[in-house]
């Protein structure tokens, strides 16, 4: 049988790893760009979008007849999307970091 106090400890440094990742997550800064750097987003380690930078000059390719906002749209999208992916990878870093290859539930993607 397992001893009470123990397990009490056991949860308090759960607690206490998890607020830990929680804290680096905020503090991790990754980038995902699209179409040769035309579009880039700014995410943190908790997947919040911070920013959005596009290229004047993808902007002004847009003048004309028909404007082919849809590529533009496409090329935020996608790198909303590669961003994305660095922040899942961020995570998992910082979890094998702090947990040591553990894998216990609630310490992995989506620590929220």
């Amino acid at each position: 049988m397992m001893n009470p106090l123990k397990m009490a400890e056991m949860l308090t440094q759960a607690n206490k790893i998890k607020e830990e990742m929680q804290q680096k997550l905020e503090q991790t800064v990754v980038e995902g760009s699209s179409g040769g750097g035309a579009v880039t987003a700014t995410m943190n380690g908790k997947k919040q979008l911070l920013k959005i930078r596009i290229d004047p000059a993808a902007v002004t390719s847009l003048g004309g007849a028909q404007p082919d906002v849809e590529m533009l749209e496409d090329l935020v999208v996608a790198a909303v999307n590669e961003a994305g992916r660095r922040a899942d990878d961020a995570i998992q870093a910082n979890a094998q970091n702090l947990l040591g290859g553990l894998n216990l539930p609630g310490f992995g993607p989506g620590l929220e």
